[in-house]
């Protein structure tokens, strides 16, 4: 049967690709970008359908659901756009290979050799998370309490409907990468690691639209590979293309959006701002934090749509973009569980208690907002300014600690309090934060504090000018502030810059077509040593984010095993290593396909319980804010945190290490109740 849905999935995939040679114009990039927009606009919605139906965990009505879902957009999109010239697939990738092929025979040797660090860079990088996607589960902590463990919970219920988690992002959060993971999960046979193959994707669409992008702007090959091979090194991107985190889908999206927009000012045609509006529904309903961005990704529809001759033409595509982007929003954006929220907890992103932590609210009063958000804004430039990747290594933490004395002498005798300063902090800043901070949520690296940012502040200020590049510095100062002003510092936002380097890395095109910084012209050997100093860095940095990275070590390393050859639930619990013990010992009484009740806490791991083949069905009795509900009758285990239900004779203690010390956060005392 498994062998019977690949067939599907690659027919779907297939028709999928056929569709979007109706809208793309005869561009290789451009045809995947289409495809892989359709294909989420595909299966987002089909989703949310089958939920409705209790269908959500028939893989047959997934294939039958996607063929409908995809036929309406043909329909759609076949009355929409004038038919377009037919062009082959085949003969676009050999067109391409053609003209990379002359292009690299042409370069000069010191493009040779900063493209040949690059490509070879991105290549080891892709090959070893395609290694790590396909032969390591999934052990992120977000994944672990919330992700990924609502998505099983979602296909034992036959449905997404809201049920009460014990962490509060289970329910609160959109649901619609859920449907695609679900569908993933399903369609290859139920294979753990198809979760993680919209992650892994989302990279590579990312680049490929970058590059696009770039290509609108610049029109220049060098450049535009530039930039996307600058992107695939961008620390916390890469890495994040491994896990089920929601960021690196959220940045593909964007990119793809604005590829849309770029691409309508090159051309003009009307398709490129309905694609515009179908992606922006898609990536609202993808997350909550696409709000930061929406000043940002304005500033890049006034110069690619909304700059017009006169207002008739401005009009005309406001109404267009607009109309488009309302039925979007209403098929992708509201059913995703925006709406659910308000009528569960009375706001769109959730509950009280979140808000508290995590928005503006934890502010207080707006003089307190400006101070501290303007003190977060020196904090994320702090956070920037590091060897993120190189420190990895002693050596690096020596150089990167030598590098960062002058900031730090000067932020002590400008008396900025940073560290000292708490009350709008998640985590208190620190100017040396702890090894499994920095090793797993990294910023831009090199590229990011010794060459995009200093050029956007340039471009900002009109030192350096270039039109497009002025609205993009716009976006990139606005999207900085939003996050610095609408929630209180958090080190690990750093996952939230990876967005702000999609409008970032473009600055980079300045290298190769301005005068005052182009690398092309002769001479010039000071500032192409720098140049060349900081791309050899970066591509240092970012296979050392790889390969020690101590989430997912390719190789033993730090007296880590390897993440290929380790224990599974040593490997899911490598950031909860004192429950290790206690979760061991419940995998060994408990068989595989019991039912479970769960009274456990909003940061206990619950994902590790469903066993391997996740089988075990679970069921939360201690949902959030609600306190402890009655144990289901189907239930034939009890497992339980001291803190939450009170032990009685016969409890099996499932014994967490308690000797254990500097956790990130220490773990429950475990219990287990047999109930049949």
């Amino acid at each position: 049967m498994a062998v019977l849905y690949w067939i599907c999935f690659f027919l779907f995939v297939g028709s999928v690709g056929y569709v979007a040679k109706k809208i793309a114009q005869p561009s290789l990039s451009e045809w995947v970008i289409g495809t892989f927009i359709l294909f989420v606009g595909s299966v987002i919605p089909t989703g949310f359908v089958l939920s409705a139906l209790d269908l959500t965990a028939s893989t047959w009505a997934w294939i039958v659901g996607n063929f409908i879902t995809l036929a309406l957009h043909y329909l759609l999109w076949t009355r929409l756009i004038p038919p377009q010239e037919q062009f082959s697939v085949r003969h676009l990738c050999q067109n391409r290979l053609s003209t990379l092929g002359t292009w690299a025979r042409e370069l000069s040797p010191y493009l040779k050799f900063l493209f040949t660090m690059m490509v070879g860079s991105v290549l080891l990088i892709g090959l070893t998370n395609l290694l790590l996607v396909l032969f390591t589960v999934p052990n992120e902590w977000d994944s672990m309490t919330g992700h990924l463990n609502r998505v099983v919970r979602y296909i034992q219920r036959g449905t997404m409907a809201h049920f009460g988690g014990t962490n509060w992002n289970m329910d609160t959060y959109p649901k619609s990468v859920c449907t695609i993971q679900i569908y993933s999960y399903l369609i290859s046979g139920k294979i753990e690691n198809a979760f993680k193959l919209i992650h892994f994707s989302s990279y590579w669409i990312t680049l490929l639209a970058v590059f696009g992008i770039a290509q609108r702007i610049g029109r220049s090959l060098s450049a535009s590979l530039f930039c996307a091979l600058a992107y695939g090194m961008f620390l916390d991107f890469q890495m994040q293309a491994i896990t089920t985190e929601t960021d690196i889908v959220l940045t593909a999206y964007l990119s793809c959006l604005l590829y849309f927009l770029f691409t309508y000012h090159t051309t003009r045609q009307a398709k490129y701002l309905y694609l515009a509006g179908l992606t922006f529904g898609i990536v609202y309903g993808h997350k909550i934090t696409f709000t930061l961005l929406l000043p940002s990704v304005f500033m890049v529809m006034l110069y690619t749509v909304f700059l017009a001759h006169n207002f008739r033409l401005f009009a005309e595509r406001f109404i267009k973009l607009g109309v488009a982007i309302g039925l979007s929003i209403l098929i992708y954006t509201l059913p995703t569980g925006y709406i659910k929220n308000i009528q569960v907890f009375g706001h769109p992103i959730g509950p009280p208690t979140s808000l508290k932590h995590q928005s503006v609210e934890r502010a207080g009063t707006l003089p307190n907002l400006l101070e501290q958000g303007s003190r977060n804004v020196v904090r994320y430039s702090y956070d920037f300014f590091n060897l993120d990747g190189i420190r990895n290594a002693q050596w690096g933490y020596d150089l990167n600690v030598a590098v960062r004395k002058p900031i730090v002498y000067l932020e002590d005798k400008l008396q900025m309090r940073l560290d000292e300063e708490t009350d709008f902090s998640i985590v208190p800043f620190a100017f040396q934060r702890r090894f499994e901070f920095y090793n797993a949520n990294p910023y831009w690296g090199i590229f990011g504090f010794a060459l995009i940012l200093p050029l956007v502040l340039l471009v900002f200020v009109r030192i350096i000018w270039s039109r497009p590049h002025w609205f993009l510095a716009a976006a990139v100062v606005l999207h900085f502030a939003a996050i610095a002003y609408s929630a209180p510092y958090d080190p690990f936002k750093g996952r939230y810059f990876i967005e702000t380097g999609l409008f970032g890395v473009l600055f980079l095109l300045l290298l190769f077509s301005h005068h005052k910084l182009s690398i092309l012209k002769p001479r010039r050997w000071a500032w192409k040593g720098y140049v060349g100093l900081i791309v050899v860095l970066a591509c240092v940095s970012a296979l050392m984010a790889t390969f020690l990275n101590i989430r997912a070590l390719p190789f033993s390393a730090y007296g880590y095993e390897s993440a290929f050859t380790a224990d599974r639930l040593k490997y899911q619990l490598f950031a909860r290593p004192d429950i290790y013990p206690a979760y061991a010992r419940f995998d060994s009484l408990v068989p595989p396909d019991a039912t479970v009740a769960l009274a456990t806490i909003n940061d206990d791991f619950e994902y590790p319980l469903y066993g391997t083949q996740l089988s075990r069905k679970l069921i939360s009795i201690n949902p959030f804010e609600q306190g402890v509900q009655p144990i289901p009758p189907e239930a034939d285990y009890l497992f339980f945190a001291k803190s939450v239900i009170t032990p009685q004779p016969g409890d099996i203690r499932l014994g967490s290490d308690t000797t254990m010390t500097n956790l990130i956060v220490k773990g429950e005392d475990y219990y287990l109740r047999k109930l049949k």
